[in-house]
């Protein structure tokens, strides 16, 4: 499977409405079931979606609509790509999807009441899902999740590459470069992607020494609760040409094949993403370059297979933040 691109479009005016949504999946005696939802008032069957509010990335928007609509506090997995059609209103709907795994027992163990808006949750093997969604384009999401299955590239981590926010401009810094602090709109960004971040379930934040990554970082620090690790080996005080240090960094996550975000610069960014391509057997691609080039407050996800002795890349994502050009 070639690594999918998956970018996030910047916030304009438009008619298009925008949603995101996931496949939630368990594995039951080695065989998938996929959560489907009975809604009420629109007395079809579908997946777990909803509408973006305001402030929110794409990830961000799938995870709370997922919460709201099931119980299920879900971590996203690969990108399953989009759906587009249009409402009986005559505007447009892209819905962006990935997967999500829930723990088996814990969704044994999961209770739900019917509201409003939902009636009822019902699990069900691939082809039987696959039937009873209501719509197509649902059907199409869930086969191409069957697929990532189907080739072991369903269970991912990944490698979370988030670049600062707006940093003060040099020319109107008088310390060391490293202290010059987040402007206003810098700090914007970095609370408008901290719930997409964290949306995929990162268990280590690594942040470059400079004092823009550190505030950077931190919202995603608040909401997933997580202690941020300061490495020089990131920091634009530190870059070297040759990326040696860079690469071990990403040498040790990789090995341990957990979530794990790294906050970085512009010239490190580049570094940090051909490392993981490097060491994942990925080629290159215009999803791999424009996650290298990454501007202010911006964040790339490269999801690596968890499955096997051979790390893979399965797919790649770039983020915009939610707020006004």
């Amino acid at each position: 499977m070639t690594p999918a691109s998956h970018a996030a479009p910047v916030r304009t005016v438009s008619d298009t409405v925008e949603a995101a949504g996931a496949v939630v999946w368990k594995m039951v005696d080695g065989k998938a079931r996929i959560l489907l939802v009975h809604r009420t008032q629109h007395k079809d069957v579908s997946l777990p979606k909803g509408k973006v509010d305001p402030g929110e990335t794409l990830p961000h928007t799938a995870v709370r609509e997922i919460a709201e609509e099931t119980g299920f506090e879900v971590s996203l997995g690969a990108p399953l790509g989009t759906v587009e059609y249009r409402l009986p209103n005559g505007r447009d709907k892209v819905v962006h999807y990935w997967s999500a795994e829930v723990d088996a027992g814990h969704a044994e163990r999961h209770s739900y009441e019917a509201n409003g808006e939902i009636r009822a949750l019902e699990w069900v093997p691939i082809a039987k899902a696959v039937k009873h969604l209501s719509y197509k384009h649902d059907a199409d999401v869930v086969e191409r999740f069957a697929a990532q299955l189907e080739a072991g590239l369903a269970r991912t981590f990944a490698i979370i590459v988030l670049r600062h926010g707006k940093a003060m401009p040099h020319e109107q810094w008088d310390g060391p470069d490293h202290t010059r602090p987040l402007l206003h709109r810098g700090l914007e960004q970095s609370r408008s992607v901290a719930g997409g971040v964290a949306a995929f379930g990162p268990q280590a934040l690594v942040t470059s020494t400079a004092a823009r990554c550190v505030s950077t970082i931190a919202p995603t620090a608040d909401v997933t609760g997580l202690e941020v690790k300061h490495s020089r080996s990131i920091s634009q005080d530190a870059y070297a040409s040759d990326g040696l240090r860079v690469r071990r960094q990403v040498e040790k996550r990789l090995a341990r094949r957990t979530t794990a975000v790294l906050c970085s610069h512009g010239p490190v960014i580049p570094q940090i993403i051909g490392a993981v391509a490097e060491l994942t057997g990925a080629a290159v691609t215009p999803a791999l370059r424009r996650s290298a080039a990454l501007s202010t407050g911006e964040y790339a996800v490269m999801h690596v297979s968890a499955e096997g002795p051979a790390l893979r890349l399965v797919a790649i994502e770039t983020h915009v933040p939610a707020v006004d050009a």
